[in-house]
C-alpha cells in the first residue's frame, strides 16, 4: 500500500472530492488538517509544498501534487485497475475534462464568489445577482445531465468534483427539485455509493450550514 498524505480540511469541496477518489480506488489516506480560517495554508511549512497556499495538496512518497483535478487524474493513472473513472480513450477523456473545468470554471467559482465574502471578508448579505448566478449554474448543470452521470452513462471523476460543489452550495442557495429532477437524481445515484456519507455527504451539509452560522455571527458584529 502507498504512502499517501492528503493536506486537506473536510469541509473543502476539492478535499472532499479528492476522498471521493480515494475511496473509489481503495487508497488509503494520511490525512493532515489545513485550518483555512486559522492560517496553516500560509505557514512557511506548507508554502515550500505549495507555493500557491490552497488546498488539497498530496504528497505520495515524496512526490508533491497540488489542484483537486490534478491529484485526481493522478491517483487514477497511477493507482487505478481500469480507466473508468478517468477514460484513455481520447473522445470520452475529453468530456471528462470539460466537466472538470465546469466544475472548477462555473460552479465552484461561483459558490466561492458567495462563501468567500462571508468566511473570509465578514460580509452578512448575499447580493441578489450572485444568487442568480448560482441559480443559472444549476440550471447548466440539469441541461448538461443527459446522461446518469455528467460526463456520460459512467461515474467519473467529474462527478466528484461536481457533487462535491454542489452538495455544499445547495444549503445556502436552495435548488428546487421540481425545477432540477436532473440534478436530484443524479445526487441520489451518488449516494448509493458506499463511502459517499464518509467522503462527502456530511461535509458538504456541513460547510453550508457553517457559511449561514458565519452569516448570522457577521449580521450581529
Amino acid at each position: 500500500m502507498p504512502k499517501l498524505v492528503l493536506y486537506t480540511l473536510h469541509l473543502s469541496p476539492p478535499c472532499r472530492a479528492v476522498e471521493l477518489t480515494a475511496k473509489a480506488l481503495g487508497l488509503e489516506l494520511e490525512q493532515k488538517n489545513i485550518n483555512l480560517l486559522a492560517g496553516d495554508h500560509l505557514k512557511p511549512e506548507f508554502l515550500k509544498l505549495n507555493p500557491q497556499h490552497t488546498i488539497p495538496v498530496l504528497d505520495d512518497d515524496g512526490t508533491i501534487i497540488t489542484e483537486s483535478h490534478a491529484i485526481m487524474i493522478y491517483l487514477v493513472t497511477k493507482y487505478g485497475k481500469d480507466d473508468t473513472l478517468y477514460p484513455r480513450d481520447p473522445v470520452r477523456q475529453a468530456r471528462v475534462n470539460a466537466a472538470l473545468h465546469f466544475e472548477s470554471g462555473v460552479l465552484f467559482a461561483r459558490m466561492r464568489f458567495i462563501f468567500e465574502r462571508i468566511l473570509f471578508y465578514g460580509k452578512s448579505d448575499i447580493p441578489e445577482d450572485r444568487v442568480e448566478y448560482v441559480q443559472k449554474s444549476y440550471r447548466l448543470l440539469e441541461d448538461t445531465l443527459v446522461d446518469d452521470f455528467v460526463a456520460g452513462s459512467n461515474m467519473t471523476i467529474a462527478d466528484f468534483s461536481c457533487i462535491s460543489t454542489i452538495s455544499s452550495i445547495m444549503g445556502v442557495v436552495p435548488m428546487e427539485q421540481s425545477e432540477y429532477p436532473r440534478i436530484y437524481g443524479w445526487i441520489d445515484r451518488l449516494k448509493q455509493l458506499p463511502y459517499y456519507e464518509e467522503a462527502n455527504g456530511g461535509g458538504g451539509t456541513d460547510l453550508g450550514k457553517f457559511v449561514l452560522a458565519k452569516k448570522e455571527e457577521n449580521s450581529k458584529a
